[in-house]
């Protein structure tokens, strides 16, 4: 009975540590705030802040707040100070005018760890080191010279993949649309890195997909202890375990690719053939070999870099295919327009390739409207690494800045009807002096790669991939949806860090052409 007492009077004295902290704080904190002009803000809750205010999904219910509170608004996530920015003119002034103060992209605890401590590309600290990867990225790795010799691997993915569809849809069987473009997108990855070939027969792919689903699935969710200040050495929710179980897995094939890669390397040395082309795992290594080298990566900075191309070129180049094809499906018209541009540029006989896109400009307005509505990435991040005034509210360094690219898609403002599927809006010439309708980013309309510095460096590659695969589909292909009674595709959206569909994309693959085209 004693030691249930001693437990009571434990519990008793904790929660009275807690609520006086809580109150000292909140004094503390209104105290500080009336110090400075900061953004509009909705009614917090205490230890919560505004988290109960982001459900279902976190970029639609910011969207709604920013109506009633304005384009830049200050929140809180737990202790985490937070500013959103939802129209163009703002997210200008962080990503552009202020752009040196917001360089930076925010930690957590999944991310440190399976980054290595920070030790990839997408989320190191701006300094020498990203600023060489940087570098490296545009010239090397993901540059138009790497992307045209590593094309013929592509190529072969899309003709395995329509060679599947094929199969599928002359047996009048459904296709997961969405689970296909996943697998596809995946072998284009793994083969541009790794130079793997029939990567579906042996497994690996089926590895390499997985930890990719666990690894997004899990810097998507919200941890408590990267939010709550008296929660931080805590693992209530046992993120510290799967993180370290996910890393472990990722370390031990990473390490067996790279092993095997040094074999063959010194093998191809030995017989004089190092002249072969390169893939991204081998252009890494030679950096990592190079004692000239501006920065010496280490076997670290290899794998956090490659886990940033797995998780940034799987996901949202698959999605992005099957929003569009679901867009395609519900306007028939535009369907049409696309299979008479394709049929006029490049005819029956043979497959759209990447080299055709440039003379197909309704589909990649297609893909640019696509984008546009459904960006696959709905919000960029950033941390502020000084204090800064913005539009005359002061943001204090250490605060997480949440760019809502969804919304911007959406401003009505910049675009007439936003919520209308309209490709031909990319085919119309502006006034000059008017925004330019690109997808980099340039003119913060529209920002589904990013924006400045730390824009997508794979964004040519992204859109190469997309295009080219869509353009191919349509093709090829008449898409009857599968169940539901119903030719109209859902098109509701589903929480989490990427944009996915809340229904999966199921259909028949009908062939359209005979005989069926070749590449």
């Amino acid at each position: 009975m004693a030691g249930d007492y001693d437990y009571k009077d434990y519990i008793q004295l904790f929660m009275i540590w807690l609520i006086s902290t809580i109150i000292v704080r909140a004094i503390f904190n209104r105290k500080k705030n009336k110090s400075h002009n900061k953004p509009p803000s909705p009614l917090s809750l205490p230890i919560i802040g505004h988290l109960h205010l982001l459900a279902p999904i976190p970029h639609q219910a910011l969207h709604k707040l920013s109506i009633r509170y304005g384009p830049i608004m200050h929140i809180k996530l737990g202790s985490v100070p937070c500013v959103v920015a939802s129209t163009p003119e703002s997210a200008k002034e962080f990503l552009k005018t202020h752009e040196s103060s917001f360089s930076n992209r925010p930690r957590n605890l999944a991310v440190d760890y399976l980054t290595y401590g920070s030790q990839d590309f997408s989320f190191a600290p701006y300094g020498p080191y990203w600023k060489f990867m940087k570098k490296i990225c545009m010239s090397e790795l993901l540059g138009g010279d790497t992307l045209n010799q590593l094309l013929p691997l592509r190529r072969q993915e899309t003709e395995r993949f329509l060679g599947l569809l094929l199969k599928r849809g002359m047996a009048g069987e459904a296709v997961d649309v969405g689970g296909e473009l996943l697998k596809l997108s995946n072998n284009v990855i793994s083969r541009m890195i790794m130079s793997k070939t029939h990567m579906e027969d042996d497994g690996e792919a089926e590895e390499v997909r997985k930890l990719v689903q666990d690894t997004a699935e899990l810097t998507g969710k919200f941890n408590a202890s990267d939010f709550i200040w008296f929660l931080k050495n805590w693992d209530l929710q046992g993120f510290r375990k799967r993180v370290e179980e996910i890393r472990n897995r990722f370390d031990s094939m990473m390490e067996r690719v790279i092993k095997e890669h040094q074999g063959e390397r010194m093998k191809r040395k030995k017989e004089g053939e190092d002249g072969e082309i390169k893939d991204l795992l081998d252009i890494l290594l030679d950096i990592h070999e190079d004692d000239n080298s501006e920065i010496r990566l280490t076997k670290e900075n290899i794998k956090a870099f490659i886990l940033d191309i797995f998780i940034a070129g799987t996901d949202t180049s698959a999605l992005t295919i099957e929003w569009g094809l679901a867009e395609l499906i519900n306007h028939p018209q535009v369907m049409e327009r696309a299979r008479q541009e394709i049929k006029t540029v490049v005819g029956n006989n043979r497959i759209v390739e990447e080299s055709d896109i440039v003379n197909l400009p309704y589909l990649q307005a297609i893909v640019k409207e696509t984008l546009r509505i459904h960006p696959t990435g709905p919000m960029t991040v950033r941390e502020s690494s000084e204090d800064c005034t913005i539009w005359g509210y002061e943001i204090p360094a250490k605060t997480q800045l949440f760019v809502n690219i969804w919304a911007i898609g959406r401003d009505p403002n910049y675009w007439e009807n936003p919520l209308e599927f309209k490709p031909e809006r990319f085919l119309v010439e502006e006034e000059s002096g008017k925004r330019q309708l690109d997808v980099r980013g340039q003119h913060l309309h529209m920002i589904p790669f990013g924006s400045g510095r730390r824009g997508c460096p794979g964004t040519s590659l992204a859109l190469q991939v997309v295009q080219a695969n869509l353009g191919a589909m349509v093709q090829c292909f008449e898409w009857k949806v599968s169940g539901g009674g119903s030719e109209i595709v859902d098109m509701e959206e589903k929480p989490g860090l990427t944009l996915s569909r809340a229904c999966p994309l199921i259909c028949v693959p009908l062939p359209r052409l005979s005989p069926f085209p070749s590449m």
